[in-house]
């Protein structure tokens, strides 16, 4: 009996229900890049002329910072950003934080506008997470009725006021 009766089950990992949501995040994957290697360009043109004691360029690309996951209206979509080694000793040091993408960054600002709405209506008690799976994707990790309850504490309680704008 050589026949195998084991069934393949697909890798959850790599598995999209929705194939046209797939094609967004990877476009909008690609556009973060250009946007932030645009911005890069434009910084080390402003200081290719700068230049060592010993003639090499002060600032360098120097690989990637590790890549990681930004909640968006369209669920998670990795980034990565390039990584800028200033060579020259001292302690001003030139960094390079694109302006799209704060350091810190892990949701954007329609997801974290979203979340008031979200209390708003009730669904922080009980569906919560099946209503944020509905909106975001089934990787809307991170989310949850305890970070909409901090962010009001946060805002001083004007997050789940309606007509209230928080500051």
């Amino acid at each position: 009996m050589p026949e195998n009766t084991i069934t393949q089950l697909p890798d959850p990992s790599v598995f999209s229900a929705d194939a046209f949501t797939d094609v967004l995040r990877n476009g909008a994957r690609k556009l973060i890049e250009q946007a932030i290697h645009a911005e890069l360009a434009v910084l080390m043109a402003a200081f290719s002329k700068e230049k060592l004691e010993n003639g090499t360029s002060r600032l360098v690309r120097h690989g990637h910072l590790p890549e990681r996951e930004v909640m968006t209206g369209i669920g998670p979509v990795p980034v990565k950003v390039p990584r800028v080694r200033d060579r020259k000793p001292g302690e001003d040091k030139i960094t390079f934080t694109p302006s799209i993408l704060p350091r810190y960054l892990r949701k954007a600002k329609s997801v974290d506008e979203l979340l008031p709405w979200l209390y708003l209506k009730g669904v922080s008690t009980g569906d919560f997470s099946e209503a944020l799976a509905a909106l975001l994707g089934p990787n809307a990790h991170g989310l949850s009725a305890k970070t909409i309850t901090r962010r009001d504490k946060l805002t001083g309680g004007t997050t789940m006021r309606p007509g209230k704008n928080a500051t």
